[in-house]
């Protein structure tokens, strides 16, 4: 059975996941770039090409959309949908930090099976 794509099930992988995030607020491909290196720390960089890729597949699923600009560039903001995906997607993320830290933290040699 093939697998879905992650954004029509709702699990992003990490860079449309950023880039979601950074369009929770109206902003153009270069100012999502620079807000997300800024934001995380220089923990979170995305190229161009990377950059239009997703968002060309986030407003194919209907989770950002291309909002009218005056500045002849083009700019986004996140859907209602997009909202929901998001906050899904980090609830899944903080469990599965939690599932890593359990994990990382069994005793040694418990399940040398």
């Amino acid at each position: 059975m093939a697998r879905k794509p992650g954004l029509d099930e709702g699990n992003l992988p990490e860079a449309a996941f950023f880039i979601l995030l950074a369009v929770r607020n109206t902003r153009h491909g270069y100012s999502i770039m620079q807000h997300l290196e800024e934001r995380s720390g220089g923990l979170v960089t995305i190229g161009p090409a990377s950059l239009y890729t997703t968002l060309k597949k986030l407003a194919d699923a209907e989770l950002i959309e291309e909002v009218d600009s005056s500045n002849n560039r083009r700019s986004y903001r996140m859907t209602a949908k997009g909202m929901e995906v998001a906050t899904k997607n980090v609830e899944r993320r903080r469990q599965l930090v939690a599932a890593a830290e359990k994990l990382l933290n069994e005793e040694i040699g418990e399940d040398n099976g």
